[in-house]
């Protein structure tokens, strides 16, 4: 019998041995793990700090261009006149958004299926198409002087900057409401220049001119009549698109202005001489 307990004693060690062994091996396991775990989210720390050391090196370098900037405009201590991009001028290159309707004044080679089938003029709603860009050009016959703004009464004309045709107006009826047609006719400085049912005078209020995001009207030069434009919609193969035509009397549908688009800047030495000239 003590030879049997010694036997159990000897299996119980060695069962307790491998208890043991096996607690260890879980326990280095569990440790291991631990370490890397720790490891894992120094290297995330690490990360998050280098980003945010990145993006504040990048604050720094922006805030220094910024800063050369406004210092480069500072010549023996007086500060240099910005480009004044606030008025119409002719060259620009604009959309002339209607200020009821909220469309843009847009042309495309579709043409009228009635009165005189030219190409058709109309009011877009959606915002971005390149079809409702329109040059301002001087009046029949004379040349644009890039940089000099439009004022109360001038007389010029506006070029469909796709198709390089006139907004144009004659004595035909709008297919809607029956007014005057509004279309667009001829070609570019490299062809047909069009004719003098291509101008339009500018009426402002303003007494420094046409400034942009300003109301202004358009008054078509040959007939008198006013640009306008109503809630009326064309159907197929324009369909959504608001009729554009001239009517004689004013209102508040004949009211536009100058919005988003590629402005000259005003050329003041080119005013200055434009004035001597109205003087002589």
């Amino acid at each position: 019998r003590d030879a049997r307990v010694g036997a159990t004693n000897r299996s119980s060690v060695a069962d307790r041995g491998q208890i043991d062994g096996g607690a260890r091996t879980a326990c280095g396991l569990a440790y291991k793990a631990r370490a890397r775990h720790r490891s894992s989210r120094v290297r995330r720390i690490r990360q998050q700090k280098d980003g945010m050391m990145m993006m504040g090196s990048r604050a720094f370098a922006i805030f220094g261009l910024m800063l050369c900037a406004m210092l480069a405009v500072v010549v023996n201590s007086e500060v240099v006149d910005m480009p004044d991009f606030s008025f119409v001028t002719c060259g620009s290159t604009i959309k002339l958004q209607h200020a009821s309707t909220k469309a843009k004044l847009h042309s495309h080679e579709i043409t009228y299926g009635s009165g005189s089938g030219q190409q058709s003029v109309t009011g877009f709603p959606k915002p971005n198409d390149s079809n409702s860009y329109w040059t301002v050009k001087a009046k029949h016959g004379e040349r644009c002087v890039l940089g000099v703004p439009l004022q109360n009464g001038h007389r010029f004309r506006l070029m469909h900057a796709n198709t390089r045709k006139w907004l144009h107006s004659h004595l035909h009826q709008s297919p809607i409401t029956s007014n005057q047609e509004v279309s667009c006719f001829g070609e570019g400085p490299k062809g047909d220049e069009g004719n003098v049912d291509d101008d339009w005078i500018l009426e402002t209020s303003n007494p420094k001119g046409w400034v942009r995001d300003e109301k202004i009207r358009l008054r078509h030069a040959s007939t008198g009549m006013y640009l306008h434009s109503h809630k009326q919609k064309y159907g197929r193969p324009i369909a959504g698109q608001f009729e554009v035509c001239a009517v004689r009397g004013k209102d508040s549908n004949n009211l536009w202005f100058a919005a988003e688009g590629i402005y000259m800047p005003i050329d003041e030495e080119e005013m200055a001489a434009q004035g001597k000239k109205d003087e002589l």
